[in-house]
């Protein structure tokens, strides 16, 4: 399960994650927190905040692979990270200080934002260069799990401590977790590093990135399905909330336990995935699709709150399966010189098509209530894997498959 850890430089990697993505997690938490208290609960600024980092992905975020494929990424992390820790202590020096004002969160969550078009695609297309490509689906799902180890255990501690202690020590503690990851890669041997040489800086290598993925089928067959499946039934943090308080009647705490089951679930489908890592097939990415969809219409019809939860667990695995696959199928397809943009436009889908559907599932949910919002998201979903089914099938080939599923069929079915 953790073969991918006995490389030397992405167990140090590894290491520095769980401690940043942990200190990431409290800050989400905190930086909502400081925001309600600054504007005294309004929903409206904690959604500006969201926005604005979120923005510079939509913005920005294929620039990020040309820089991603064009230096080193060991030192473009290495940067990232210092800029995301300086943003953190500034934002920690403000709140202790008692000096934060509303504007001054909204241009961090910005700064955060462009930070993060940078880090994505470097990060991503890095881990092939740790641990080769062998090894590269099972550190994909190991990240998958380090991430929602901290998702799980990251809101729980700043709980505590905003209680304690107020949120500028919050952000003080995530600024410091980022020390984690620069002291690893610090450690790291490049000589163990599987590198690709660094694309020489020329004009219309971001159109050069598109015209490549746009003359590979997979890839855009993956992108379109992750894109559906990102923008349509990924909006869990709308729908669960719209479910426990408008649907079952429950308070923040239910809402917190229902987000918890699902993390839980994620965690778990990261480490199946991690133990079974093998190198990924369309098919497999197709079916995870399809059962994703399948329960979360299920999860959307369950008739109770305990029901509801039970099935947000294996909801949450099928979901992180099928991100495991759809991360492997494109690292390890391309080019070594394209992978940063592929990656780049891979997190544009994956992140920037999740706040344009949020709107769309929000007035679904308006409309025909919070159930019917989750059951159109699922139905989507598998709508989507179908038809990139049949579009996988080669051209001319649909009819034979056909045929021969026919005559496989045994001599006493029916007609």
């Amino acid at each position: 399960m953790f073969r991918s850890l006995r490389t030397r430089n992405y167990r140090l990697f590894a290491t520095g994650q769980v401690v940043s993505n942990t200190g990431t997690w409290m800050q989400r938490v905190a930086q909502d927190w400081l925001v309600l208290d600054l504007t005294h609960g309004s929903g409206t600024a904690l959604g500006i905040t969201t926005g604005l980092q979120f923005l510079p992905m939509l913005l920005f975020g294929l620039w990020g692979g040309v820089i991603a494929d064009r230096y080193p990424k060991r030192r473009v992390l290495m940067i990232t990270q210092v800029a995301m820790g300086l943003l953190a202590l500034i934002l920690g020096v403000l709140a202790i200080t008692g000096t934060a004002q509303v504007w001054h969160v909204y241009l961090l969550a910005f700064g955060l934002g462009l930070a993060t078009v940078v880090d994505n695609p470097s990060r991503q297309s890095f881990v092939v260069e740790m641990v080769g490509k062998r090894d590269l689906p099972n550190a994909i799902a190991l990240n998958s799990a380090t991430f929602n180890g901290a998702r799980l255990v990251g809101p729980a501690v700043a709980g505590v401590l905003i209680a304690w202690l107020g949120t500028g020590p919050v952000f003080l503690l995530n600024a410091a977790s980022f020390g984690a990851v620069l002291f690893g890669m610090y450690l790291m041997r490049e000589s163990e590093l599987h590198a690709s040489e660094p694309v020489k800086r020329a004009k219309g290598q971001l159109r050069e990135g598109l015209r490549y993925v746009r003359g590979r089928r997979d890839l855009m067959l993956v992108l379109l399905l992750v894109g559906f499946v990102a923008m349509f039934g990924m909006n869990f943090q709308i729908t669960i909330a719209l479910v426990a308080r408008e649907v079952f009647k429950t308070g923040a705490s239910s809402f917190g336990l229902a987000s918890s089951m699902l993390a839980l679930g994620a965690l778990t489908g990261a480490l199946l995935a991690a133990r079974r890592a093998t190198r990924p097939r369309l098919r497999v990415l197709v079916g995870a699709a399809i059962l994703f969809g399948a329960l979360e219409m299920l999860t959307g019809l369950m008739p109770y709150y305990w029901s509801f939860l039970v099935l947000l667990v294996p909801t949450g695995i099928v979901l992180m399966t099928f991100t495991t696959a759809a991360n492997s199928t494109l690292q390890l397809t391309v080019a070594p010189e394209m992978r940063g943009r592929v990656m780049a436009l891979y997190m544009f889908v994956f992140l920037g098509t999740n706040p344009l559907g949020a709107p769309m599932v929000g007035w679904m949910a308006e409309q025909f209530g919070p159930r019917l919002s989750i059951v159109l998201g699922g139905l989507i979903s598998m709508l989507a894997a179908s038809a990139v089914a049949l579009l996988a099938v080669p051209r001319g080939g649909l009819r034979p498959a056909l045929t021969r599923a026919l005559r496989r069929r045994p001599a006493n079915s029916e007609a």
